[in-house]
Order: structure tokens, then C-alpha cells, then sequence
């Protein structure tokens, strides 16, 4: 028997059902903050996504699925969406169409790392970039938009942690202190972070190992007055909005590309602190991207983290409201005429084999889950009726007329 690959894994119902009930969220509320749907490639070449999410960062070094195809290219699978929006920005001229710059994508990412609880290699990630505003309400927006949706899609107790990492300018001054500082203590780092000292010094602050020792002993980013002036007024927006957040100066998020505001939200569901979408500002990337000087902010969150989340509160219910049983043989036309008729109403219906025994029909009825029965014999067949038999509530059986059982069942279940 041939099986899934290990990371990989087929989303069963009632899982899947969850996924889309998120996505569904997802589009309603995209939709009130003036966001499109962006389409982006699976496969993208590999220097993109090295350039743009960091030659240091985990993603690249040990987790992107990378391989070279049969024209010698180098591909590689989406390990996250924003550089492909951006690629697609920069490459289609997006910020000379005259509208807000939005967008938002819904798709499977894909990274060689540990599969564990909520963490796949084939992930599905919901994501959303605004590009070319560089204020604060940008921020603040787009942090909003992001709890109103998780509050949309069932999750509880949201709350947003933020922090500012400064502009270039900011960061090349840090850049010495900090370069200084682990150069100092190399001896007591992980080979990984080792490695990256010249490199990159930032990035050890978001090593798994080493960062939370780091981020309580290594000297801390100071901001200069633009940025302090910017992460004020991203506050001060979050505030008026009624959007509760906390400033955690310890918080880096692991791609190179982010500047000033980063933040997380996390979640009290099921009784822990878990973060469950992240993002922040990138206002230097498309530039070194070849494109236009155009600010932007976005964040990503995991579907299948989520789902595990909602898995043992929501309530879903896909049972078929009407299951419609042939209960004579000559009668499974009809049925099958009915049942047509009940959908073209925008009522579920189902049915399981018209030629089995009425005994077995009612049997598939049972566990289908639905409300009402509808039966068709040789007596209803030759009224032009239907028989309805309710089966979740108490209930006599009754007869309508075939052309009235849709009516008659959108009553029901009023």
C-alpha cells in the first residue's frame, strides 16, 4: 500500500471543513478592509526567496525544498508568500494601477522541517500585504484586521504582542553594539549562531537555543526619532481601534527583511499563550528586490496550527438537511426529480441507492445525519406527493405535494 510522506497529510472531514469555514472568514473580512486575491506561483525560482527572506535565516539554510529541474534552473517550492507578492508586485507593475496596494493569498507553503503537533511540511498559509504606506494607521490596520479575522474565524482571547526593530539606520549602529557584544561571548553560542556572527548578528537573537539567554543579556536596539515617532503613533492607533497589546522588546520574528513594527498574536485557546499569526514591516525589501522604494507590512498565518485550535470547539455540522428515499422501484426517477428540486432551493439533500430495500435506505438516512426524510412510493407516486418523516426531532410523518416540499421543508426549519 503506498501512504503519505512523512510532513505530508490528507485534511479529512470534519478537519477540512474547519479549513474552509477559515477561509470563508478570511474572504469576508479581506474583503471589508479593501484587500484582492493574489494567485501566486508554487514554484518560484530559488534566488528569490534567498534574496529576499535571507541567505542566514532557518528557512533557507535548512528547510526549503530546493532542487534543480530539467532546463538546469534552480527551483524551489514556496516556503512562505510574501516574496512571491512581491516578485509579483515588482514584475506586473501592481503599484501603477491607482488603487490601494492589497492583497491577500490563501495557499500551501512547504518546508523540509521536524513534523510535529500543528506543524506540517505542506502547510496552508493565509496571508496579506499592503504596500506603499509608510504610516503608522497602516500598522495599525493591518494588526486589526488581522484579530478581527482570528475573532471572526472562533478564536478566543487574542492579544497582540509588538515591538520595533528600527529602520536601516537604526540597525547598522545596533549592528556594531551587538557584533561587538557576540564576538565577546562566541564560546557560549551554538555552532549555528557561530556561524553567523559575521554574517549576520541579528540573527542569533532568533535562535531557538541561544535567543532567550540572548535576549535578556545582549544590549538592546535603540530607535532613532522617526521610529520612535512611528511605533508611538502605531500604539496610539492600536488603542483607538480597542485592540489590546502588550510591547515586548524581546520580540525579533526570524526573517531578515522585517523593519520597524514586528508583532505576533497570540491566543489563550485551549488554555495556553500561543502564537498564531505574525508579521511586520518590510519597507526596504521590494527595492532590493529591483522595484520601486514602496513601503509595506503583512503577516501570515498558519490554517493547520489554527484548525487545531478550533478542532475541539467548533461545532460543524454537514449532515444534509433532507435524505430522499425511492421506497418503490419504479419510483427513483421521481425521487431523483425531487431531490433536484430540493437543491436548486438551496436545501442539502442526499441519497444513498434507489434500488435498495426501504429498510436499507432508511438505515443511510439515519447516519447521514439528516433532519427529514422524504419518501416516494407506489401511493405518493401516483399522487404527485411526497411523504416527510422527520427523523432528529419527534414528528409525525406527513404528506405534501411533491412541488410544495421544498417550501415545506425551508418552513421546518425556520
Amino acid at each position: 500500500m503506498i501512504t503519505s510522506l512523512r510532513g505530508f497529510r490528507d485534511i479529512l472531514p470534519p478537519e477540512s471543513d474547519i479549513f474552509a469555514r477559515v477561509e470563508a472568514a478570511a474572504r469576508e473580512v479581506f474583503g471589508l478592509y479593501g484587500y484582492q486575491e493574489l494567485r501566486i506561483p508554487t514554484l518560484e525560482q530559488k534566488e528569490l526567496f534567498v534574496k529576499s527572506t535571507g541567505d542566514t535565516t532557518d528557512i533557507v539554510e535548512k528547510e526549503m525544498y530546493a532542487f534543480t529541474d530539467g532546463g538546469g534552473r534552480e527551483i524551489a517550492n514556496r516556503p512562505e508568500g510574501t516574496p512571491g507578492v512581491v516578485r509579483a508586485y515588482i514584475e506586473h507593475n501592481l503599484g501603477q494601477t491607482g488603487r490601494n496596494a492589497k492583497f491577500f493569498y490563501i495557499g500551501s507553503m512547504f518546508r523540509a522541517e521536524r513534523p510535529q503537533a500543528g506543524r506540517y511540511r505542506e502547510f496552508e498559509q493565509i496571508g496579506a500585504e499592503h504596500i506603499g504606506n509608510p504610516a503608522p494607521a497602516a500598522d495599525a490596520e493591518t494588526i486589526s484586521m488581522l484579530v478581527r479575522l482570528l475573532e471572526k474565524a472562533g478564536v478566543e482571547g487574542c492579544s497582540v504582542v509588538i515591538n520595533s526593530l528600527g529602520c536601516a539606520e537604526c540597525r547598522k549602529a545596533y549592528r556594531e553594539i551587538l557584533l561587538s557584544f557576540l564576538r565577546t561571548h562566541a564560546g557560549t553560542l551554538c555552532e549555528p549562531c557561530k556561524g553567523r556572527i559575521e554574517r549576520n548578528p541579528l540573527r542569533a537573537l532568533d535562535c531557538k537555543i541561544d535567543g532567550p539567554k540572548l535576549a535578556q543579556e545582549a544590549p538592546k536596539l535603540a530607535l532613532c526619532p522617526a521610529c520612535v515617532e512611528h511605533f508611538d503613533g502605531t500604539q496610539r492607533l492600536l488603542g483607538a481601534a480597542g485592540i489590546k497589546y502588550e510591547v515586548n522588546p524581546n520580540l525579533v520574528r526570524g526573517l531578515d527583511y522585517y523593519t520597524r513594527t514586528v508583532f505576533e498574536v497570540r491566543s489563550t485557546a485551549l488554555g495556553s499563550q500561543d502564537a498564531v499569526a505574525g508579521g511586520g514591516r518590510y519597507d526596504d525589501l521590494i527595492r532590493s528586490m529591483g522595484g520601486p522604494a514602496a513601503p509595506a507590512i503583512g503577516w501570515a498565518m498558519g490554517v493547520d496550527r489554527l484548525a487545531m485550535l478550533l478542532k475541539d470547539k467548533a461545532v460543524i455540522d454537514t449532515a444534509p438537511k433532507a435524505f430522499v428515499i425511492a421506497a418503490a422501484k419504479e419510483a427513483g426517477d421521481k425521487a431523483f426529480e425531487v431531490m433536484t428540486s430540493l437543491r436548486a432551493a438551496g436545501i442539502s439533500a442526499d441519497f444513498s441507492n434507489f434500488a435498495l430495500s426501504l429498510k436499507s435506505q432508511m438505515r443511510s438516512a439515519d447516519k447521514s445525519g439528516a433532519s427529514f426524510a422524504l419518501l416516494i412510493g407506489e401511493d405518493e407516486l401516483k399522487a404527485g406527493t411526497v411523504a416527510i418523516k422527520p427523523l432528529k426531532v419527534k414528528g409525525e410523518q406527513f404528506t405534501v405535494a411533491a412541488a410544495d416540499a421544498p417550501a415545506k421543508l425551508k418552513e421546518l426549519m425556520r
